[in-house]
């Protein structure tokens, strides 16, 4: 299925709402268009995903026959992988290696999770409590089972469209449930050519249900539906709290992935080169479009002009271009919106008193690029130190001690991710469980593993994905009891 085959299919997908344009960000040439499906199709969804459902047809096979089917779908990724590299480039803009390096990941969901297949299991227990009588005591046998939750709703956003689309079918699947598929109005492409292989890898019908059109009108009749009993969101934090509020009518479970303004602290005995190097690229690669970017390093005093001199050399150093352009190091912001929020975010920090060590504006070209901006003179009050701004723009403060650094850390209502760089291993475990953030790493950034779960605190999110957690998302718990 080539790039232009699945243009083709977007553009003829029926729908019943507004034409959606999708744009180049490297050019801001339109590239095709679809119609949104409108509440109509999403009802449809629904009934084929409970039909499917309440027939057993995916949910009713042993795990070793779903794991069977999700190890095809892992093969048929990785034959098509020059195919997904090629539309989500595209579709994103993002530099042909990154998109490459992606695919492999996307494939090892699925083996991933089909191993968890067959290993879908309760707890056993045997019971001795008190019976009608004082004096006697009654024996019973109590287990649990692990049900999936039914018809589940995923949606997720722009920024890694094909990593996010696997990251949520796989553990739904292994779990047994039927979905309705959502990707973001920006980024549809990869989820079209997705969606076939899962169907022709033997998936049946009406398991895995593609959706496309906007957030706030597909996005919202899938979070409102009462025939949806789960949905889980990647996302903005707003976006995120508008899903908890249309979930409310049938109190449907909902797992959210949200923002972060990650706190990155490097201390005067770090390894600089390696956390110079380490904190630009976490923040600068991918034009800062990532939840766990790094935009709020904390440098220790001693240290701290060097380490703002030596970001400011990558940042510099940096080429931003399109996938076909020699040597680009990372891609342009997904749209217009974006773009002029990020340089909302920048030329208000500005007006309020942020000092520009480097960036600070678009760069002189076509496409949506921001030059990696650096900040300092920051306030905690400014707006650009307190929200997600998703782009390539960093504030750097000084800080003096440990207890300083984690005060400025852990004051933010995000809690996705945190870095600590130091050589000193005992301060860098004392910090881990004084940062207040769901995934925290030590002397390295943007580290991802299908095992380990990943999720955040405080309004980063609810629940985990990733690993056997990321599984336990898509099931529900019954208890039993039989009185032997």
């Amino acid at each position: 299925m080539t790039l232009q085959s699945v243009l083709d299919e977007i553009r003829e997908r029926p729908g019943t709402g507004d034409v959606i344009p999708i744009i180049d960000p490297v050019t801001e040439e339109q590239i095709t268009e679809f119609t949104d499906c409108g509440a109509e199709a999403v009802d449809d969804a629904v009934t084929r995903a409970r039909a499917s459902f309440d027939a057993g047809v995916w949910s009713g096979l042993p795990g070793r026959e779903r794991a069977k089917i999700m190890w095809r779908i892992a093969d048929l990724i990785d034959e098509h992988a020059a195919d997904f590299a090629e539309i989500d480039s595209a579709n994103t803009g993002m530099m042909k290696l990154q998109s490459e390096m992606v695919v492999p990941t996307c494939a090892e969901f699925f083996r991933y999770y089909a191993g968890w297949c067959s290993k879908i299991n309760g707890t056993a227990y045997d019971v001795k409590t008190t019976g009608i009588a004082a004096d006697s005591y009654v024996d019973l046998h109590a287990y649990t089972l692990k049900e999936p939750y039914g018809v589940v709703g995923l949606i997720f956003p722009w920024n890694g469209p094909i990593f996010n689309a696997c990251a949520k079918i796989a553990p739904a699947l292994a779990a047994g449930c039927s979905s309705l598929v959502k990707p973001a109005e920006e980024t549809p492409l990869s989820a079209l050519l997705l969606d076939r292989l899962i169907h022709q890898a033997g998936v049946p019908e009406g398991v895995v249900n593609l959706i496309t059109g906007y957030g706030h009108t597909a996005g919202a009749a899938i979070s409102a539906h009462p025939g949806v009993e789960k949905v889980a969101f990647t996302g903005s934090t707003e976006v995120g709290k508008e899903i908890v509020r249309a979930s409310a009518g049938n109190l449907k479970k909902v797992m959210l992935e949200l923002g972060g303004k990650s706190p990155v602290l490097i201390f005067d005995d770090a390894n600089l080169d390696q956390a110079i190097f380490g904190a630009a690229m976490g923040i600068f690669v991918h034009s800062g479009q990532g939840c766990v970017c790094g935009s709020r390093i904390f440098v220790q005093r001693g240290v701290y002009d060097r380490v703002v001199e030596g970001i400011a050399g990558v940042a510099n150093f940096m080429k931003y271009g399109g996938p076909s352009e020699e040597g680009v190091m990372s891609g342009p912001l997904i749209s217009a919106k974006q773009l002029d929020r990020v340089m909302g975010f920048i030329d208000e920090g500005k007006r309020d008193g942020a000092e520009v060590v480097t960036g600070g504006h678009r760069l002189d070209r076509k496409g949506y690029f921001v030059h990696p901006t650096i900040l300092t003179n920051v306030d905690p009050g400014m707006r650009l130190y307190r929200q997600e701004i998703f782009g390539p723009v960093v504030s750097i403060i000084p800080f003096d001690d440990e207890d300083e650094a984690i005060a400025m850390a852990n004051d933010t209502d995000y809690g996705l991710a945190g870095t600590v760089w130091t050589t000193n291993i005992s301060r860098g475990h004392r910090l881990v469980k004084r940062l207040q953030a769901g995934s925290v790493q030590i002397n390295c950034q943007l580290i991802f593993d299908h095992d380990v779960p990943f999720g955040g605190y405080k309004q980063s999110g609810w629940g985990h994905e990733f690993g056997k957690e990321g599984l336990e998302g898509y099931l529900k718990t019954k208890s039993v009891w039989a009185q032997l």
